[in-house]
């Protein structure tokens, strides 16, 4: 790796922080470790990381409050690794702004294809880049093309674009687009969402902007 990624470690567990370490060292990493929420803001801006690795049960400062520090400075992607193996938990990590969520006890190989899968997610590209909002005129720009949309696919785009990289339940959507009448269903936030894609995305079967979060909603991807 020629350009080596930037890998924060926040984990008190000392065994556990080595293993992950040492292992993603070896893997061309450049791996820092620290044993504190507390710590992690003290050096994060100085450390530049490309991804944090999280731990939620901390001393002091709680993983929850670290991911909510970094998300209100900083779009670093952040993966949780924890004990808590609650859905609830995970669905808090994620709504919270967490890339991903992995539980203990896990395997070596599995964080090392989550990192490269989230590092791959955050690269920046020209396409994601490009994506602009004109609210006065109601359009969206990608590039030098102007997308003309209906105005529930605007209202979609522009929930969306409210909170880039959170994750909108259907619900959440629905309550938004729809005002909560009985009528429309997740099936109609699912359509809307592709009629979108068909607009924006340069391939929508594997959408830049608007992304899926399976189980969770719909994000649109940091820009």
């Amino acid at each position: 790796m020629d350009d080596k990624k930037r890998i924060l470690i926040c984990e008190d567990e000392p065994d556990i922080a080595e293993i992950l370490s040492s292992s993603l060292t070896s893997e061309g990493y450049d791996v820092t470790s620290v044993a504190s929420g507390e710590a992690l803001i003290e050096m994060f801006a100085g450390a530049h990381p490309d991804l944090v690795l999280l731990d939620v049960r901390l001393p002091g400062m709680n993983g929850w409050k670290v991911l909510d520090w970094i998300r209100s400075r900083s779009n670093c992607p952040v993966i949780i690794i924890t004990a808590f193996v609650r859905v609830a938990d995970k669905v808090r990590g994620l709504h919270s702004g967490a890339d991903d969520y992995i539980t203990k006890p896990f395997k070596l190989q599995e964080v090392k294809a989550r990192i490269e899968a989230v590092l791959r997610r955050a690269a920046p590209t020209e396409v994601r880049a490009l994506l602009e909002i004109d609210d006065v005129h109601k359009v969206v720009n990608v590039g030098e093309r102007e997308v003309s949309l209906s105005p529930k696919e605007y209202a979609l785009i522009s929930l969306l674009a409210s909170e880039p990289g959170r994750v909108f339940s259907p619900q959440e959507i629905l309550a938004v687009l729809w005002g909560g009448n009985s009528y429309a269903t997740a099936q109609d936030v699912q359509k809307y969402v592709y009629l979108l894609r068909k607009r924006l995305e340069k391939d929508p079967s594997n959408p830049q902007f608007v992304q899926t979060v399976r189980g969770f909603g719909y994000r649109l991807v940091n820009q």
